[in-house]
């Protein structure tokens, strides 16, 4: 046998030292397996080369006992896989003839010889004409489908390497690569392996090589695969899935066009599968090949397409596999779509068409039968496809179906009409996008829709109207099918049935109808309804008594204002509108409900929400809306009595509570052009009582709104709680909009926070200051502000005797959450306090509430969407930093404030995502347990929620205190609440799932306790315990677990 140590002339290597002769000796006898590693380390270092260790292995390499030469080999080659970098080219010709030579040796000495192999092909210095050589070597001398996993994957990257580095070689092997390649791969089964193999595939077919006469071949050996069905073990190290094996097959079945007079007829034969995974496989692989196909590749195949594809939908028994099935209809008529028509060559696309329309039009004008909708999905799905498939499917469609909604006097069989067309419509919509064509397909029968949209609206059958008003907002989507007398018509009908139809599903249908209209043709919204609708909610002339009869109307209206206000046009002209209902509220509080004022305030917050950053569309609510908004809750809130005796309602808390959202919907807008004007307004008119922006100039010139008053009359708190406002402003802004006399400000909120004794003014005042706070860049001023106000609190807080401990504590509690959400180091300090808090005989049971504050997302302040700052997983990161503290301090407070402990730590694990929950619960289980016998129902029923998930996938520790959680869980199934009812029945159920033998010894007594559930008088609960019930009657009989 030949030896590299042939060639030591040429290589003018130098003697191997003792070292690495006691490495070689030591592997090779089998002592120690490690020392490959250390002779590579030695090559990698410069100790010796690998010429030197080839000169070392010269007598193994030539032993007459393969296993020795085995040996021998796999050193070197585990040497070359660490150093394969450092060789020179023609270190690397000379292992390369070395290796070639060894594939003909002993099959033990094959596995040592691929990796070695598989080492070169990574080298940079791989010489002209090494690939080829080594590829003939290779595909003659191994079969590789008789070598081991390891080995055969050896082989697959050693291809997969050529073809990156050596690409030019391999193409000029031709077919016989292809052909080598096939042989290689036929008969692998390992999912691993197939990855390597599908990759090679596909770089076969993507990069050009020659398939020569071995396209057929090339295609059997890699479909035999299709469809997938792979299942993998359970805790597969590896974690391949079956997608992925799919996504790789099916890359390389649609890599050509060449496979498809292969692959069609096979996908045509794989949808008479009963397997629904197959069924859904095959279809997305044809959606997925037509894509790279002409219509010359899928003529011959068209009719048997079709009639599979027919047949899914026409007897789907899965959505899945319809859906799937609609997708590939939609990709073969868009590949015939692009064909190119010629003078001499029949229209691929139009007979395919005629094919479809054969089978499914007389469908459409069955509208009391089942295929109905079958057929016109199928048609929807052509025609979406492109401006050629659309026309020919209208123009044959269309007119018929007019006839048919003519002719029929049924409202169910005009309302399946309507509902083709529209969907028709809708398909139509997209394929004429996709070629950027300004003429609808629907252009021609414009009239005859325009007549059947609005004789469906003036139907009085509700269905009917719905759909016509969704087809209207179907045709307004297209260009050129309305024209204005019909924009003006549709209007019109849109008007009346917002006033007279009481039908609560109607109203939501015309809504949003008019919404999508006005987005397109605002002038007329402008002209007709909005004046209509105002004319309506502010009659002239009428009793109270008439006026609340028609709550209902307002409603609708209020509604409508809002969801036309999308250009800002109609916003300057519909704020008004709702900001009048506010104003004659305001003027005669008998005129409007609360709830009409709140549904007013709902309406502008929807408009504020939906602002696009135009410039008209800001200046209205920055120089209109919010003035106004601040006017009359400032006059509300100055205005004596009225002559009934009753006050504006613009001062109570719901009212208030609702302008909130709509300032800080128009404060919360990236566009900063007008947010430091309103600011400086704002800021003035509460810290100087400016009231020179305001639009009423009966206001008094100085109004003292966060001034500190000596003595508090009965109606300060009106004028306090304005501060509500002054929030939704300040705290809204981006971080760009400098917020004027900021410590002037905070200065105020703090001594409003802490000395108010209303509760939604000092409430305010906190979350105002909070938020300001946790905006502030970091720095000696805000670290002295947290100083302060700590200080303050705790002065308070600490005085038992205080008035102002529950302002305080809220004040806490706020400034602790703006501290918390950015990560401030000072939050620590605020959170012993709140700790402290815990033994308080007054204050205990709020500052076990207020954990929840702290872990819960905050609506109108301390948010993302309000550009506060928000620090990713802070609620983990509080949780790893106080549970330990929490535990601790359960232990050491006495039996009687256990349960503010108990209340805190259910409150905080009931916020944390539920895969940590999973994790970290194990540790607090005692404590959990403990919070189940608490007589709170609040932390009974978010103890529950906490142990749901975890019952899943119990913890051993949670097994091992089964007895405890089984007698708690039994005890809560008699609960008077409901919800922990429901919630302690599921925990007893998920038990059930448990090893056998750890509950069986419960059985008899868990169903004694789910016996009387079975009565309950609430069926959410019967429906539960008959569940879970059930699955503890089977526990451990026969059939059962």
């Amino acid at each position: 046998m030949r030896s590299p140590r042939r060639n030591r002339g040429a290589m003018a290597a130098e003697s191997p030292p003792p070292l690495l002769l006691s490495l070689v000796d030591e592997f090779v006898s089998g002592l120690q397996d490690s020392r490959s590693k250390d002779a590579a380390k030695g090559v990698k270092e410069g100790q010796f080369s690998v010429l030197q260790l080839v000169e070392a292995l010269g007598q193994s390499l030539t032993s007459t006992q393969p296993h020795t030469r085995a040996r021998g080999v796999q050193l070197l080659s585990e040497v070359l896989q660490e150093s394969y970098a450092e060789l020179t080219e023609r270190e690397v010709e000379l292992l390369l003839a070395f290796y070639e030579n060894r594939l003909k040796d002993h099959y033990v000495i094959t596995p040592p010889v691929l990796r070695g192999l598989q080492a070169l092909t990574k080298s940079r210095r791989l010489p002209p004409g090494a690939a080829v050589s080594m590829l003939k070597a290779l595909f003659q001398d191994v079969h590789v489908q008789s070598l081991m996993l390891a080995e055969r994957a050896c082989v697959y990257n050693m291809l997969i390497n050529l073809m990156e580095s050596r690409e030019d070689e391999l193409k000029g092997l031709g077919a016989d690569f292809v052909f080598g390649f096939v042989q290689s791969m036929d008969g692998e089964r390992d999912p691993r392996n197939l990855l390597l193999a599908f990759q090679i595939a596909r770089n076969i077919l993507l990069r050009g090589y020659n398939l020569g006469k071995f396209t057929e071949e090339l295609f059997e050996v890699t479909s035999c695969y299709f469809p997938i069905d792979f299942s993998p073990p359970p805790n597969d190290p590896h974690g391949i899935t079956k997608e992925e094996l799919i996504q790789a097959l099916r890359a390389v079945l649609t890599g050509t066009p060449k496979f498809a007079e292969f692959l069609l007829p096979l996908i045509i034969e794989k949808l008479d599968s009963d397997v629904q995974s197959a069924k859904v496989d095959a279809l997305q692989t044809l959606a997925a090949c037509v894509r790279q196909y002409e219509d010359k590749d899928l003529v011959d195949f068209l009719e048997g397409l079709w009639s599979s594809l027919r047949r899914e939908v026409f007897q789907t028994s899965s959505e899945k596999i319809e859906s799937a099935a609609l997708a590939a209809l939609t990709a073969l008529t868009s590949c015939l779509s692009r064909s190119v028509l010629k003078s001499d060559s029949e229209d691929s696309l139009s007979t395919f068409l005629d094919l479809v329309l054969k089978d499914c039009k007389h469908h459409l004008f069955e509208p009391d039968l089942k295929l109905v909708w079958p057929s016109a999905k199928l048609l929807q799905a052509a025609c979406s496809t492109s401006y050629r498939a659309g026309h020919h499917i209208t123009a044959a469609v269309m007119p018929p179906l007019v006839e048919q909604y003519n002719s029929r006097t049924q409202c169910s069989h005009r309302r399946t009409l309507l509902e083709v067309e529209q969907r028709f419509i809708q398909s139509a919509a997209a394929s004429c996008q996709s070629v950027d064509q300004d003429e609808s397909l629907f252009s021609a029968y414009k009239d005859s829709l325009c007549s059947m949209v609005f004789s469906a609206l003036s139907e009085s059958n509700s269905s009917l109207q719905i759909t016509a008003a969704s087809l209207l907002t179907s045709l307004a989507q297209q260009t050129g099918l309305l024209s204005d007398s019909d924009i003006d018509l549709a209007v019109d009908h849109l008007t009346r049935l917002l006033l007279t139809d009481e039908d609560e599903s109607v109203s939501l249908a015309v809504v949003e109808c008019a919404g999508a209209l006005a987005g397109r043709h605002p002038a007329a919204f402008i002209a007709k309804l909005i004046p209509t609708l105002k004319k309506e909610m502010f009659p002239d002339q009428r009793e109270a008594s008439e006026l609340r009869s028609h709550d209902a109307v307002r409603q609708r209206c209020l509604s409508a204002l809002a969801a036309v206000s999308v250009q800002a046009s109609v916003v300057q002209e519909s704020a008004p509108v709702l900001l009048d209902v506010l104003s004659s509220v305001h003027a005669d509080p008998s005129c409007f409900s609360t709830d009409e004022v709140v549904h007013a305030c709902l309406s502008l917050q929807k408009i504020a929400e939906r602002l696009q950053d135009d410039e008209e569309t800001s200046r209205c609510f920055h120089d209109v809306v919010i003035p106004r908004l601040l006017s009359l809750a400032l006059q509300a809130a100055l205005q004596s009595e009225g002559s009934c005796g009753r006050r504006s309602p613009l001062v109570e808390e719901a009212v208030l509570s609702a302008m909130v959202p709509v300032i800080s919907a128009a404060c919360s807008r990236p566009q900063t052009m007008f947010a430091e004007q309103t600011a400086s307004r704002v800021v003035s008119l509460f810290l100087d009582g400016d009231v020179s922006f305001l639009p009423d100039n009966s206001l008094p010139s100085q109004v003292p709104l966060l001034q500190k008053q000596q003595q508090e009359d009965e109606d300060s708190w009106r004028r306090s709680q304005l501060v509500c406002l002054l929030m939704a402003c300040v705290c809204s802004f981006p971080r760009s909009v400098e917020v004027p006399q900021e410590e002037r400000l905070l200065s105020a909120l703090k001594e409003l926070s802490c000395s108010c004794s209303h509760p939604l003014s000092y409430t305010s005042a906190a979350k105002c200051f909070a938020g300001l706070l946790n905006k502030k860049p970091e720095g000696t001023d805000l670290d002295g502000w947290i100083q302060r106000t700590v200080k303050r609190v705790s002065g308070e807080l600490d005085r038992t005797s205080s008035s102002c401990r529950l302002q305080a504590f809220t004040l806490l509690i706020w400034v602790a959450k703006a501290l918390l959400l950015r990560y401030h180091p000072s939050f620590s300090a605020l959170t012993d306090k709140l700790f402290s808090l815990l033994h308080d005989a007054d204050l205990g049971p709020m500052a076990a509430d207020g954990f929840s504050l702290l872990m819960s997302d905050s609506t109108d302040v301390l948010n993302r969407g309000y550009h506060a700052d928000v620090r990713i997983m802070y609620r983990q990161r509080f949780f790893s930093e106080n549970s330990a503290k929490l535990v601790q301090g359960f232990n050491a407070a006495p039996k009687e404030k256990k349960p503010n402990f108990l209340k805190a730590l259910s409150n905080i694990v009931n916020k944390l995502p539920k895969q940590v929950q999973v994790s970290e619960l194990p540790a607090l289980l005692s404590l959990l347990l403990e919070a189940l016998t608490c007589p709170d129902q609040g932390v009974q029923l978010s103890t529950l929620s906490c142990l749901e998930p975890v019952l899943v996938t119990p913890p051993q520790v949670l097994i091992q205190q089964l007895e405890a959680l089984v007698s708690r869980l039994l005890a809560l199934v008699g609960s008077p609440s409901m919800k922990i009812r429901i919630a302690s029945i599921r925990c007893v159920l998920a038990l059930s799932h448990l090893p056998s033998h750890e509950v069986l010894p419960f059985r008899a007594r868990v169903l004694r306790a789910l016996a009387p559930p079975l009565d309950d008088r609430k069926r959410l609960v019967r429906r539960e315990a008959v569940q879970a019930r059930g699955e503890w009657f089977l526990l451990g009989s026969p059939g059962g677990r």
